[in-house]
């Protein structure tokens, strides 16, 4: 393998973060710049150009990109239609007649596509693959033409029952491309070949509605690294933590949802186990968001479906996340009943928080946090000088004016209610899941993480917390991580005794083989290639599935075929797993085979960024500063992280800066530099 520059690439609602990775030299550097808006393109290309000179030297480049995400929450995606089966143009809209709010008798959902633009055509496929009605290929043609004349740059085709037999939607497929003038059509049958209706048509809609918005952003990164001299690989981080080649991510774009927080995760358990922690909860605190994740025995949990937005069901495997509205740039205020209220509306990167001085009067976690001395205002995270006194007027006027508190004591309200509000987040990804969290580590990462760790570890109980050596970055720096992986679904649908082995073992060598050809087809240096197949499992009778992972044996590139008494045996392991009893003489169904091919990728050595053998704590020692902890000033001494040496104990009060993130050590906490330059968090032994 080639060694070179890697550079992970991660953009966020706040700072686009660069982490870039000499594998020659070992020597790993670092950048944040704002988020540019709206072509996020011109954020990407600044922050690589802030550490790299010379893009001919880079081998690999690999993006978590918020693109799709966002065009999905602020509804931005490209005017498409539908093409679906005669009365079943309006599943989008129904859903499964779920509302906006639980307790509320109204709500309002409006799908992504109007109905005028969800067009009926003659066909119709049953339950059992039969073909009831032919493919009217002349009623499609007209509707795809109907639909460019209204303006749609994609089209999506949802046919009923096509998870079961696809040639009707094939056959409209291959018409539709015929004519089509780009290539954004998109068949529930490739992109989620699954029962259940809402969720086929919910996935492939949004997958219709993202793809003109992320290839043509993809495809101005792509064409820009090329101009520039740019020849190796270019990679996309999906929401399943894994990577894929820029043409997968254009053809199947909405699994780059939530990519960027995703790689976040694999760093966070990649960082850990190393460290020796394979049991962590993650909390990834950014400009506009607080992102929590559990990993258990250094794996963390994939969700089947996930919801981006009411009624926006996307049905792909993700990392399970939890995201509230708690980053650094979420505004504080005051509502009608005096209460404080943090978030959900940020600042973002533009105009930011009322400190940076461009335009924003509306106070953020961030100026609280500066206001009492836990940021330096001379020494931000993207550099510049930050304007104390117009934070501290914004927290007067908004927050202690309407709850009669002075300046220092609404900046702390305004952390102590975003801490609360990220404490609970943790305590739904842990205790509300059967985990103590006593038996886990915090890692907090992202800009704003570190200022909030020990917090977390007194409103959580959490055993200790883990600061990575770059936190800021940390999303980026699992860009890097990140193994390339492939997942397929295929619905099967049939009792497990009449499940015939030869039959599911020809589907899985289906799903292998495509998934080491695309592998093949990314250009990618993998050090092994493996795979693994899970079935979606129930008795009859139940709604809901437990996902059984199925020991499979593979000879020589060709799949073993299972035995029913193999499956049965699998479910009831994954069922007492589950639910802790089995329901003796019930008779189980396979609903689902899901499988996964992946790729792993080199993966550096953390040992390259400890801190160096000459590294003297007193040349990290900045002196000291008045900080605001636990209702009152404290003098807290400051140093530079990345100077101090491995084995350094620093005792609270002390601020710990560093280029992209800033750590606060309250009073009753020690932080301890490991051999890796991680700091262990943890509270004092009592005297």
């Amino acid at each position: 393998m080639t060694r070179g520059v890697m550079i992970g690439v991660d953009v966020g609602g706040t700072f686009t973060d660069i982490f870039v990775l000499d594998e020659t030299t070992g020597v790993a550097s670092v950048a944040k710049v704002p988020t540019s808006r709206p072509d996020q393109s011109a954020g990407f290309l600044a922050g690589i150009g802030a550490r790299v000179s010379d893009l001919g030297t880079v081998a690999t480049v690999v993006h978590g990109t918020t693109a799709g995400t966002n065009a999905l929450l602020e509804r931005k995606g490209a005017r498409i239609g539908i093409i679906t089966t005669e009365g079943f143009r309006d599943v989008l809209e129904m859903r499964r007649r779920d509302r906006p709010r639980t307790w509320g008798l109204r709500g309002d959902f409006e799908p992504i596509v109007p109905r005028d633009l969800r067009l009926e055509v003659r066909e119709r496929v049953l339950a059992d693959g039969s073909i009831h009605s032919t493919i009217d290929l002349d009623g499609v043609r007209a509707a795809g033409q109907a639909l460019l004349d209204a303006g749609c740059k994609a089209v999506a085709v949802l046919f009923v029952n096509s998870y079961a037999n696809n040639s009707n939607e094939q056959a409209a497929v291959a018409a539709l491309r015929a004519m089509w003038p780009n290539p954004h059509v998109s068949a529930s049958s490739e992109i989620l070949p699954e029962i259940r209706e809402f969720e086929r048509f919910s996935t492939t809609a949004l997958n219709a509605y993202l793809q003109p918005e992320v290839s043509g952003y993809l495809g101005r990164l792509e064409s820009a690294l090329t101009s520039g001299g740019f020849g190796g690989e270019f990679l996309i981080v999906q929401s399943n933590g894994g990577v894929m080649a820029v043409d997968t991510a254009c053809r199947l774009p909405v699994r780059t949802a939530l990519s960027g927080p995703a790689a976040g995760v694999i760093a966070a358990g990649y960082i850990a186990q190393t460290a020796g922690f394979p049991d962590i909860i993650t909390g990834d605190m950014g400009g506009t968001s607080f992102d929590v994740s559990l990993i258990a025995d250094g794996q963390a949990a994939l969700a089947a479906q996930t919801s981006i937005d009411f009624g926006m069901v996307v049905r792909t495997p993700m990392i399970e996340i939890a995201t509230i509205g708690a980053g650094g740039g979420s505004i504080a205020w005051v509502d009608k009943g005096g209460l404080l209220n943090i978030g959900p509306e940020s600042a973002g990167s533009d105009p930011g928080p009322v400190a940076y001085g461009r335009g924003n009067t509306r106070p953020t976690v961030t100026d609280a946090n500066i206001v009492l001395g836990r940021i330096d205002p001379e020494r931000p995270i993207g550099g510049g000088r930050l304007d104390v006194v117009a934070a501290r007027a914004a927290i007067d006027a908004h927050v202690g004016a309407p709850l009669n508190l002075s300046t220092e004591q609404a900046a702390e309200a305004i952390i102590r209610v975003a801490n609360s509000r990220m404490a609970g987040a943790i305590r739904l990804v842990s205790i509300e899941r059967g985990f103590d969290p006593k038996q886990f580590a915090f890692m907090p990462f992202g800009g704003g993480g570190a200022l909030h760790a020990g917090a977390m570890l007194d409103e959580v109980g959490l055993g200790r917390a883990i600061i990575p050596r770059y936190p800021g970055v940390t999303s980026a720096m699992g860009c890097v991580i990140a193994d390339m992986r492939q997942d397929f679904v295929q619905t099967v649908n049939m009792m497990t005794d009449a499940v015939d082995g030869d039959a599911m073992a020809a589907l899985m060598q289906s799903h292998l083989d495509e998934g080491l050809r695309l592998l093949d087809a990314a250009g990618v240096n993998f050090v092994s290639r493996t795979w693994a197949f899970d079935l979606d499992m129930a008795y009859v009778g139940q709604t809901h599935t437990v996902a059984v992972p199925l020991p499979i044996t593979v000879t020589e590139g060709r799949v073993q075929p299972p035995s029913r008494a193999a499956i049965s045996a699998a479910f009831d392991a994954a069922y007492l797993r589950v639910y802790g009893r089995l329901l003796p003489g019930g008779v189980t169904r396979v609903l689902n085979l899901r499988s996964s091919v992946t790729g792993t990728r080199p993966k550096f050595d953390l040992s390259t960024l400890a801190p160096a053998a000459d590294a003297d704590l007193k040349t990290a020692r900045r002196g000291t500063r008045k900080v605001h902890v636990g209702g009152d000033w404290c003098d807290a001494a400051i140093l530079d992280r990345l100077a101090l040496p491995v084995g350094t104990v620093i005792s609270g009060p002390a601020v710990l800066e560093q280029p992209d993130t800033t750590l606060l050590i309250e009073p009753g906490l020690k932080g301890t530099v490991d051999r890796f330059g991680n700091i262990i968090l943890e509270r004092e032994a009592a005297q």
